[in-house]
């Protein structure tokens, strides 16, 4: 069985948390020492070995189309942008992509982490679970191990390796910004414009969504404290 993987990066935000950066750039177009967020991003679906990489974009669409022609022409990257007139949110995005995808089978992220050479082990440890389980799997971070996240309540609770939601007096865990689940997945939700909980929650409910916990540290850059603190952190 061929386990190829298209990536789709989500970049289609307004970046509202990180004004007045934002006001002029894309949050996916920021830099941290010296690398874009999406280079970043780039850069790491390729350490993962995808083999297409889809980005879908809405503010500032011509700042992002124009990054990434740019990068096409020197580093040859297979690479497809998706405009979104109107904002489709997170699910409804990679539903509006099936379309174009090569590949049965998906790694999503968020285009607001900053991705490190260590968080590789994790997110192969991902790739592997899926291998296995073929269902959707889902990358998670404990709270001590989040840089940039200060929420006080959690997102998931992870039993084994099933996720379910996260209750008041839970460990305190986070979605990580990437996950591993297959393009058949979107037969099944009708809408065009909707948010990936729709289907974590349908699939909690089937108890057939499931995680892993990073050992690594993550970088969440989705404010501006989030971006200080990356500067500071990453090298």
């Amino acid at each position: 069985m061929s386990f190829n993987f298209t990536a789709m990066i989500l970049a289609a935000g307004f970046g509202k948390r990180m004004m007045p950066l934002t006001k002029s750039t894309p949050k996916p177009l920021i830099d941290i020492n010296g690398i874009t967020l999406l280079d970043n991003s780039i850069n790491f679906v390729k350490k993962l070995g995808c083999n297409q990489i889809v980005v879908n974009s809405h503010f500032h669409h011509e700042k992002i189309q124009t990054s990434i022609y740019k990068r096409k022409l020197i580093e040859k990257d297979n690479i497809i942008l998706i405009y979104e007139k109107d904002i489709l949110d997170t699910g409804g995005g990679v539903k509006n992509a099936i379309p174009i995808f090569a590949n049965n089978n998906l790694i999503v992220i968020n285009s607001d982490i900053f991705w490190r050479v260590e968080n590789l082990i994790d997110a192969e440890s991902l790739i592997n679970s899926y291998k296995i389980n073929l269902l959707p799997n889902l990358l998670l971070v404990n709270k001590k191990n989040a840089f940039g996240l200060k929420k006080d309540s959690g997102d998931f609770v992870l039993d084994e390796n099933k996720i379910s939601r996260f209750k008041k007096g839970d460990e305190i865990i986070f979605y990580a910004g990437l996950q591993i689940l297959n393009k058949d997945i979107f037969k099944q939700f009708s809408e065009d414009k909707f948010s990936f909980n729709i289907i974590w929650d349908f699939f909690i409910h089937q108890k057939k969504l499931c995680g892993h916990i990073m050992q690594s540290n993550l970088y969440h850059v989705g404010d501006i404290q989030g971006l200080t603190i990356a500067k500071r952190l990453v090298s």
